[in-house]
């Protein structure tokens, strides 16, 4: 199944946060924090102004993200567990 958001909203998926910390203590699956930097999979076409012109996001496809904790809404797509947020949610973009 295909998934484009609309407007000024994007599709994320969580990024995996290692599973030991730096003593070498797995923390186990039930104790862990849900991560909340994710990679972009896909984005809306951007947010409409009162005039009717469309503005462009920031973000694209591909971008690592950095999100609040409590961002976005948790959405099922082809059995995947994904994000679905405003563009306002994400706090800034991960650069290598």
């Amino acid at each position: 199944m295909k998934f484009r958001p609309l407007h000024d909203r994007v599709l994320v998926r969580r990024v995996d946060e290692d599973t030991k910390t730096a003593g070498g203590i797995i923390i186990p699956d039930t104790a862990q924090e849900k991560p909340s930097e994710g990679e972009i999979i896909s984005v809306g076409p951007g947010a409409r102004g009162e005039d009717g012109s469309v503005k462009a996001l920031d973000v694209k496809k591909g971008d690592r993200v950095l999100f609040g904790k409590w961002s976005g809404t948790e959405i099922r797509v082809d059995g995947e567990e994904l994000l679905i947020m405003k563009e306002s949610d994400i706090m800034g973009v991960i650069e290598k």
